[in-house]
């Protein structure tokens, strides 16, 4: 990976909608050699996916929980995963280290719906206790870090 991947990966985190021509004409490479190098990007997974951002209040998701797992000292971690995995109400998930195994984040339409996850949660084998926060407010989320220089 050099700077002008870089400079493609800082753009499209910036808008992913952005054209093979306007990347091509804003990195100075031809629309051709940029889609060769994002297809590279993409093949190699660096660019792992494309995704429209939309406000969860607007589709009926205005509650933002993170919940914290300790995990059974005999689960199998793998298990573990693949069932939260199956849960579509989590968003992300977080290994951690210290005494949660895993961060989950959360969304769902209401204060009853984030109960059942939580019994849902505390049901799944291996799962010891969970612990959970409620967001108030998103302040921001999913913010691009910018991109450092590539490695050697």
């Amino acid at each position: 990976m050099d700077a002008i991947d870089l400079s493609i990966i800082e753009l499209l985190r910036g808008n992913a909608r952005l054209s093979y021509a306007e990347l091509a004409r804003q990195v100075g490479l031809s629309a051709p050699a940029v889609h060769e190098r994002v297809g590279k990007l993409e093949s190699s997974g660096v660019i792992r996916a494309y995704r429209a951002e939309i406000e969860p209040e607007s589709i009926g998701l205005g509650v933002t929980a993170l919940i914290e797992i300790i995990e059974e000292s005999a689960a199998d971690t793998d298990d573990v995963l693949e069932s939260f995995r199956a849960i579509p109400e989590i968003e992300s998930c977080y290994f951690m280290a210290g005494v949660e195994s895993f961060l989950l984040k959360a969304r769902v339409g209401t204060i009853g719906e984030l109960e059942a996850l939580i019994v849902r949660l505390n049901r799944t084998p291996g799962v010891a206790s969970t612990r959970t926060g409620i967001a108030l407010s998103t302040k921001w989320e999913n913010r691009p870090q910018p991109v450092g220089t590539p490695p050697a």
